[in-house]
């Protein structure tokens, strides 16, 4: 048993085959590398909470009045028939009045004419109430 060393001509043959053991060597270098140098990434979110003070009593819910425009231009003041405009007129001026004004949720039917919807808004407007809006808007989606 002989080990062949080289050709029978007697010169080398070139090496074809690359070494890779330096080659992997000086990657697991840049890893640990990459690793030591890569700050260490915290999860936590800071969020500033409010602190409980035995002092402070808990928001009140605001008063709502909800104003209802029937089909037929029928104005409901929660729930009352409101007759006249000018029944309409005193209780808005009354809401105007107060320093502490509630919300003020117009609620029309999709079928009544726009006239008596505008007419309840100016109305309100005019009279100094701030807090308004429309509600059930979903009604006129179809």
């Amino acid at each position: 048993m002989s080990m062949q060393v080289g050709n029978e001509s007697g010169e080398g043959d070139v090496m074809v085959e690359m070494n890779t053991t330096p080659l992997i060597d000086v990657m697991l270098v840049l890893i640990i590398m990459l690793i030591i140098t890569i700050p260490v990434q915290t999860h936590a979110v800071k969020m500033n909470m409010p602190v409980n003070s035995k002092n402070a009593p808990p928001p009140k819910p605001p008063e709502i009045v909800r104003i209802d425009v029937d089909f037929d231009g029928t104005i409901g003041w929660n729930g009352i028939i409101v007759p006249t405009r000018i029944e309409l007129e005193n209780k808005l001026a009354q809401l105007a009045a107060m320093p502490d004004q509630p919300e003020v949720h117009l609620r029309p039917n999709k079928l009544v004419s726009y006239k008596v919807v505008a007419m309840v808004m100016a109305s309100a407007q005019r009279l100094g109430v701030t807090k308004i809006g429309l509600v059930g808007n979903e009604q006129f989606m179809n």
